[in-house]
């Protein structure tokens, strides 16, 4: 089956002219890479965290968002991660795109200019229809939340 495809107008800003446009790094990739646009080799402090800039605009199609995930492959090999996983871009947004990474590991990480910070997957949302009501209908699970089903 094919993938649904979509046009994604993108904006490589002056400062990342050097840097690829995000892409897809395999045929069955959901998410495109993000590449960091910052002017020097950047460290982290454990448990720091900075909002790295991607030198890229887009505008989003109505219907859809960006969800900015973390790589699994920093994950792993730096401790590198997101502090809000997924981050969301709404379609009306147009500002540069940039990502929130925290260094999770107990030692100093540094990111270089170019490098493959995080993925966007994009997403079609659907809008609720907010309907106040005095009563919901009960289900079996109810009102079991946070660990309800064992550890």
């Amino acid at each position: 089956m094919e993938p649904m495809a979509i046009t994604l107008p993108i904006q490589r800003l002056p400062e990342a002219q050097d840097l690829p446009l995000p892409s897809y790094a395999t045929e069955g990739a959901a998410g495109f890479d993000l590449y960091a646009a910052i002017p020097d080799a950047l460290t982290l402090q454990p448990m720091e965290r900075r909002r790295i800039p991607t030198g890229v605009r887009m505008a989003i199609p109505p219907g859809y968002e960006g969800q900015i995930r973390a790589r699994s492959g920093l994950a792993l090999n730096k401790g590198l991660g997101m502090v809000n996983a997924p981050g969301t871009i709404d379609s009306d947004y147009r500002g540069e795109i940039a990502v929130l990474i925290i260094n999770w590991s107990d030692e100093p990480q540094t990111i270089r200019r170019g490098e493959r910070i995080a993925q966007m997957v994009i997403a079609p949302v659907a809008r609720a229809q907010m309907q106040e009501t005095a009563a919901l209908e009960e289900t079996a699970r109810g009102s079991g939340g946070f660990g309800h089903t064992g550890t």
